[in-house]
């Protein structure tokens, strides 16, 4: 699933692409693409309302992808993307679809196309005003940005709390955006086992927690993100901070820090790498 290094790409790369934009046309090109619960459009209300309109901003929240628009009536909404497991979001050249999983297409005056493809299906667009985004129980419930919460906030998320520490770091409404990969590459450069209980980790480890989780995703996003199997940026193309990971994806290869071998378990339900010698 792309986390939040890879969700902040593609809203950068759609932001230099589609900013000032306007949308000639939406079509739906497979049925459940739009998810309309909790005040969001219908795909023909979405038809409707979009053609002319203005693209006024693209950003993140937590895994979230959103683009601001203003349709020629002056009406503010928001396209919200939730890319789930396979999801992606691609400018093309032409208005053709580029494979057999696109889903949404958003052609463009310039005849380019933004398309929305999701093999597996998971993920979904809304579209919605910002009073309807703003009450959305999803939205409501995320927890803070990583890399925007203090250190004396972080290690307050914590107090109290008596699970793991990385299933923690996995719930969006606890802190949002953090998925797998960044989960376990941070406890590793922090030193704290992935399984280690909330109360039993000091304040200056998760101190050291909290600068870890910032520098792995500032790294990562600088890298464009990590491709593993289907993530790709809005141009197609591949992340490269697969290539710096310390422990995910790596058990039974020799820990970078220490040689010992890392050991693999299950944390929360996925599958979590770690060296027993450098964390505890």
């Amino acid at each position: 699933m792309p986390e939040l290094p890879e969700v902040q790409t593609i809203a950068r790369e759609l932001l230099n692409e589609l900013r000032e934009q306007r949308i000639l046309s939406f079509d739906l090109l497979s049925k459940g693409a739009v998810n309309k619960e909790y005040g969001a459009m219908s795909p023909s209300q979405i038809a409707r309302h979009l053609p002319g309109s203005m693209i006024r901003r693209v950003w993140r929240r937590g895994k979230l992808l959103l683009i601001d628009i203003v349709t020629l009536k002056k009406k503010e909404l928001t396209i919200c993307f939730h890319l789930k497991m396979t999801g992606r979001l691609l400018v093309t050249d032409t208005i053709a679809a580029p494979d057999k999983h696109c889903r949404l297409r958003f052609r463009l005056p310039d005849g380019r196309a933004l398309f929305f493809a999701d093999s597996r299906k998971f993920g979904f667009c809304r579209v919605m005003t910002q009073q309807a985004l703003s009450t959305w129980p999803f939205y409501k419930s995320l927890g803070p940005e990583p890399l925007e919460v203090s250190v004396d906030d972080f290690v307050e998320l914590f107090k109290g709390r008596r699970g793991q520490v990385k299933p923690l770091l996995l719930d969006q409404n606890f802190i949002a955006g953090v998925g797998n990969i960044y989960a376990d590459e941070s406890l590793f450069r922090a030193g704290i086992l992935p399984h280690a209980l909330a109360s039993s980790v000091e304040r200056e480890r998760l101190e050291a927690l909290h600068a870890s989780l910032q520098d792995v995703l500032k790294e990562a996003i600088a890298a464009n993100g990590s491709s593993i199997n289907d993530y790709r940026d809005a141009h197609g193309d591949a992340g490269a901070f697969q290539n710096e990971f310390r422990v995910y994806g790596r058990a039974g290869e020799a820990c970078v820090n220490c040689g010992s071998e890392l050991q693999r378990r299950t944390v929360a339900g996925r599958a979590t790498v770690f060296c027993p010698k450098c964390q505890h």
